[in-house]
Parts: C-alpha cells; structure tokens; sequence
C-alpha cells in the first residue's frame, strides 16, 4: 500500500469512474484498476461498487479516502518543505476564499506568487458550503483561508489584511443614479434583487442586511457568481450588493458608493508554524493594497469618464 494508489482512489472517486480516473492521471485503465484492486485486497474491503456507468464510493470507500486526503495532503507539504529546504519551492499550496473576497487583489498575489516560484502549484476552494470549508479545516487539507470570519474549525494563526467595502449595483440610466451621489439600502428596498446561493455567505450577509433594516425586497433572480449577478443588473433585472473589489472588469461604472457604507475584514488564516510556501504567499498578499478608500476612488474615476 502506498501513496499513489491513495491518489488513484482519490481520482476514482472525484471522477465517478476508473476510464476518467484514468485519463486525468494519464494511466492505463487496467493499471489504474490494478491498483485499486490492489488496495482493496490489502485493506480486505471493498472501496467502490462498480456500475456500467461509473464506480461509486462504498461506506468503507468514504471512510477511507477522507483519511487518504489527509495523508496525500501531507506527502505534497513534506515534498514542499523539503524542496524549500534546498530553496525551491515546489509542492501544492490549498487555499480556501470567500465569493468575491480580493477578487483583485488575490490574482494579483498569485501572480507574484507564480513568477517568483513557478514549480509551486495553487490549488483555490473559491466559496465552498460552510460545512464543508468546517470539513476541510478539521481534516487539516487547507493551507489557508481568505475570509472574512474565520470558519469554525480553524486552529489558524489570523492576520488581518484590511477590509472589503460593499457597494451597491444598479443599471444605467436608473433614477437613483440622478445625482451621482451614494445610495441608501432604504432606496433599493423597492427593486427588484438579484440574490446569491441560499448556502453562500454573501447571501447570508444580505439577508442580514434586509432583516436588520426591517426591509423585505422582492428577489427577481439569484446567481452562483458575483459576474453574473453584476452582468444581470446591467441588462436592467434588477440592483445588488456586492464587494467592490468583486466588480468584474468593464462593469465599474454600475457601482455606487454605499449610506451608510458597509465594509467587514479582510483576515487570512494561515497554519501555525507555517511553511515557506504559506509565508511567501502571505507575504504577497501583504503587499496588496487592501485599503477600501482607494478601491471606492478607482471605482468612481471609472464611473465619472
């Protein structure tokens, strides 16, 4: 038993079956088999049930791979450790963010990251489900978080990089638009809303919104992206709260600068004792300008052209 066979379970499973377990890992199918049943003689179990359609995990298999993540999680930090030991840094780093958090600033980082270490890969668990961000924080998989409140489960040293400033989305041409000043969440109250996912955390941040304001706006629509969301007020559905850093390119000028403004904090969490690839990736996001003063100004010079 070793720690290939591990990644090929692995595969099997996030695939749904051995022929595209198989191409992803760019393996023959019957060695990939081979070694899955190799693994089950040894276990003395059974890991997947086999269909014509696919394999599926059994009861044993679920049990199994989420100690196997632990595990394969921990070869690849080994391998960076000991890369970095001789000044490369090589292995995977995992990172968990927010919907929409440093949506500007993040691929910035990453990019420093990629051209000053280019063997070292990223992995991103863009908004995941509250249980399952809780899940892969007790199995030990991420590396860090990108977050506003660190999630439960977390035994993360926490660094705070700024804050994240909210603003409100409305189409062109829209009567609270008049003046170009900002808007209130009263004055949206009447539009139509384009929502989020009811498991994503910016949707619970706007229902938060609405309860603490007293306000029941009627949501016309609901998006898994903040793109989306933006691109769907721009063909005039209806208005959105969104954080500024998450307007997607070309669509600054939809933006409206919050009364009062809203903001939460941007916080990093990131392993004790960390490793050298988490520190140069903290470093990097360090050196962002995370300050929700400029964001709003680039926003407005933008919106005033």
């Amino acid at each position: 038993m070793n720690l290939r066979q591990f990644e090929y379970a692995l595969a099997v499973a996030e695939e749904g079956s051995m022929t595209a377990a198989a191409e992803r890992l760019r393996v023959a199918q019957p060695s990939l088999s081979q070694q899955i049943g190799a693994l089950e003689k040894h276990l003395g179990v059974q890991l997947f049930t086999r269909t014509p359609n696919g394999a599926t995990a059994t009861v044993a298999g679920r049990a199994f791979l989420a100690e196997a993540k632990i595990a394969t999680t921990a070869s690849r930090r080994a391998i960076t450790a000991a890369r970095a030991a001789n000044e490369e840094l090589a292995g995977e780093l995992i990172i968990a963010v927010h919907m929409g958090l440093g949506a500007r600033q993040l691929p910035e980082a990453l990019g420093q990251l990629r051209h000053r270490h280019p063997k070292l890969q990223v992995t991103l668990y863009e908004e995941p489900d509250p249980a399952d961000m809780e899940r892969l924080a007790r199995q030990g998989t991420l590396d860090m978080v990108l977050v506003h409140r660190i999630p439960a489960g977390c035994t993360f040293d926490v660094h705070r990089l700024g804050e994240e400033t909210y603003v409100a989305v409305v189409p062109k041409g829209h009567p609270l638009r008049s003046d170009g000043a900002t808007v209130r969440l009263e004055d949206l109250a009447a539009e139509g809303w384009i929502r989020f996912r009811g498991a994503s955390l910016l949707d619970d941040y706007l229902a938060g919104l609405f309860a603490g304001a007293g306000l029941s706006p009627h949501t016309v629509a609901r998006a898994s992206q903040i793109s989306t969301a933006v691109r769907l007020v721009a063909q005039g559905l209806g208005v959105t709260v969104v954080p500024a850093s998450a307007i997607p390119e070309g669509f600054e000028d939809l933006a409206c600068p919050l009364l009062p403004s809203l903001a939460e904090p941007v916080l990093v969490g990131a392993r004790r004792n960390p490793g050298p690839a988490e520190t140069a990736m903290l470093d990097h996001l360090n050196q962002q300008n995370w300050c929700s003063t400029g964001l709003l100004r680039d926003l407005a010079s933008v919106r005033d052209r």
